[in-house]
C-alpha cells in the first residue's frame, strides 16, 4: 500500500496541512504513522477529504460529518439524515430561485419607481413572508 505524507495530501486535496492536522485531531481522518515528523496517510484519505468537503458544502457540521465515518475511516452514511439534508437543500434552491427572479425583475422593471410597480410589491411581500417564517424558526445547533 502506498502512503502519502501530509505535504502530498495537502497538494493533491488543496487542503492546508494545518486543516489536515485539525481534521485528524477532530477524528475525521487518521494518519497511519509518521516518517520523522511528517504524518503518513493512506491514499484513501483523499476520498475521505472529498466526502468531508461535500458534507461541509451541504451544511453538515464537522461533528455530524465525523459521525458518518467508521473508526477505520470507511463511510457509514445515514440515509435518513442525508434525505433530510437533500430536502433542506431543495427548499433552499426554491428560495434562491425566487430571490433570483425577484432580482432580475428589479433590475429590468420598467416602472419609473419600484414602489409604483405592483409586481415588485408582490414579490417583496412574498419574500417578506418567507423571512418572517424563517426567522421564527429556532436555528439548528451547531458544533463548535
Amino acid at each position: 500500500m502506498k502512503f502519502l505524507d501530509i505535504g502530498e495530501v495537502a497538494k493533491r486535496s488543496g487542503i492546508k496541512p494545518s486543516a489536515l492536522r485539525y481534521y485528524e485531531q477532530a477524528g475525521l481522518i487518521s494518519s497511519m504513522y509518521r516518517h520523522g515528523l511528517r504524518r503518513q496517510f493512506s491514499a484513501d484519505v483523499l476520498l475521505q477529504l472529498k466526502l468531508i468537503g461535500m458534507g461541509k458544502a451541504a451544511g453538515f457540521s464537522l461533528e455530524e460529518i465525523g459521525g458518518m465515518f467508521s473508526q477505520e475511516g470507511a463511510p457509514k452514511l445515514p440515509r435518513d439524515v442525508i434525505h433530510a439534508k437533500a430536502n433542506e437543500i431543495d427548499r433552499q434552491i426554491l428560495e434562491l430561485i425566487a430571490l433570483r427572479d425577484t432580482l432580475r425583475h428589479v433590475a429590468a422593471c420598467p416602472a419609473p419607481s419600484h414602489m409604483e410597480c405592483p409586481t415588485f410589491r408582490r414579490l417583496v411581500n412574498i419574500a417578506g413572508k418567507r423571512n418572517v417564517k424563517r426567522s421564527s424558526r429556532t436555528p439548528p445547533k451547531r458544533a463548535r
